[in-house]
């Protein structure tokens, strides 16, 4: 018996993905620079930032045009393992 993952998700789509981490000098460019790796189309002008309360953390959305579930996936499992990156959601 094959088990088949489905998703709920229509490809291509846009898709948002928020990483959050600590608000330091770089975090911007290299969640920029992996997010590229994943989504070569991907616009550096539509990343969204916005620092948390106390200014410690950084949030940042990036809105891309997502190909497939094994591209996100990728993109998830490389962002979640960067040391920079606290969350992804």
């Amino acid at each position: 018996m094959t088990e088949e993952r489905t998703t709920l998700l229509e490809f291509p789509c846009e898709f948002p993905i928020k990483i959050m981490g600590a608000r330091v000098d770089g975090f911007a460019q290299t969640v920029l620079e992996v997010v590229l790796r994943h989504a070569p189309d991907f616009d550096a002008g539509a990343m969204q930032m916005r620092p948390s309360t106390k200014g410690n953390y950084l949030a940042i959305t990036c809105t891309l045009n997502a190909t497939s579930q094994a591209q996100l996936d990728a993109l998830y499992r490389e962002l979640s393992s960067h040391p920079m990156v606290k969350v992804v959601l």
